[in-house]
């Protein structure tokens, strides 16, 4: 039935947003951290997602032509450091983690993008949190028409 598959979407997605969200407050923590078990800086991360249960162009439009429903929701695929983004080099000679020349290498965070970032997932959960709201309120109404 087509209204349980919408809560498995918005479960998904809520979960998926979540644990984003989980993801950015770690970024946040270690804004300021030079120095991680491997002796670098600390690197910020990026969350990907994609479908769940994607497929191969031809099995999606085989199962819309049959199933008139295609995809399950959204699953993380992976966490991954952010390699493009430069980190901060800032002059601090007194710094414990400072070279030769007196700089110290911190983070590639940055927190305005972060707090966007934070901002934008948490508005996505917001959305998938109504979505699952009003699915399970037809689901309600439906049930109580089968009542009467």
């Amino acid at each position: 039935m087509a209204l349980f598959s919408s809560f498995d979407i918005n479960a998904t997605g809520m979960t998926a947003e979540r644990f984003r969200m989980d993801t950015i407050s770690q970024n946040v923590a270690n804004a300021n951290t030079t120095r991680t078990e491997d002796g670098t800086p600390y690197r910020r991360k990026i969350v990907v997602f994609e479908e769940k249960n994607s497929q191969t162009p031809f099995h999606q439009v085989l199962n819309k032509a049959r199933d008139r429903y295609s995809g399950s929701g959204v699953k993380v695929t992976g966490v991954y450091e952010d390699n493009v983004t430069e980190g901060n080099k800032v002059y601090d000679p007194s710094h414990p983690d400072a070279d030769e020349n007196g700089y110290v290498m911190y983070p590639n965070v940055n927190i305005i993008t972060e707090f966007t970032n934070l901002i934008d997932a948490s508005r996505a959960y917001q959305a998938n949190s109504t979505a699952f709201s009003a699915s399970k309120n037809m689901a309600t109404m439906g049930l109580n028409i089968l009542n009467t």
